[in-house]
């Protein structure tokens, strides 16, 4: 099975936790008509990415201060050539961005989220408009993980649900309610 046929599988068969996730879904499936290329930056009409709301043992969510956008987030990004599913891309860039290594990913989305965004396609060329069709994950942080902040962060941070820095991007509080409500038991 390929990336492509994972992202469509999981959400055809995905239960959607908001209408505007709902709305984000559909869209996103929409996008995959495309096919394969749809999982690309070189898919400038958009494309498919994956992240992660990283959670700890006391219910807080790690979050990041993007680099470039200057605005708080959780982690995560493209999906590239190897891996296998969007629950794979989900778990490499959430180790990457937040240098947490053991983290549980929960292999089912908690949220789908679409956005404008200004990003280059592979190969250097100019960031010119697009748009994510971002998957969100939630995984767990073993207990006494230590972040630590990659090259597209400003900063890391844990926040309680009440406290939640800012700015913060677009859709950031959406995943919140069914992050909270989710088991925390991942799989992966």
């Amino acid at each position: 099975m390929s990336l492509f046929d994972d992202a469509v599988g999981v959400l055809s068969g995905w239960s959607a936790t908001s209408e505007a996730a709902g709305l984000a879904r559909k869209r996103t499936l929409e996008l995959l008509g495309a096919g394969p290329v749809a999982m690309t930056r070189a898919h400038r009409a958009g494309h498919v990415t994956a992240s992660t709301l990283i959670m700890d043992e006391n219910c807080r969510v790690l979050l990041c201060l993007h680099g470039r956008l200057g605005m708080w987030m959780q982690v995560g990004g493209h999906c590239e050539p190897g891996d296998a599913t969007l629950a794979a891309a989900a778990l490499r860039e959430a180790t990457e961005e937040s240098g947490i290594e053991g983290l549980r990913l929960d292999p089912v989305p908690i949220d789908v989220d679409v956005h404008a965004v200004r990003c280059a396609p592979a190969g250097g060329e100019p960031a010119g408009p697009s748009w994510h069709y971002d998957v969100r994950f939630l995984a767990v942080a073993p207990a006494g993980a230590t972040e630590q902040i990659s090259e597209e962060s400003a900063d890391l941070g844990w926040f309680s649900a009440d406290n939640l820095p800012t700015p913060l991007a677009s859709g950031v509080e959406q995943q919140l309610a069914p992050a909270f409500a989710r088991p925390r038991k991942p799989q992966m």
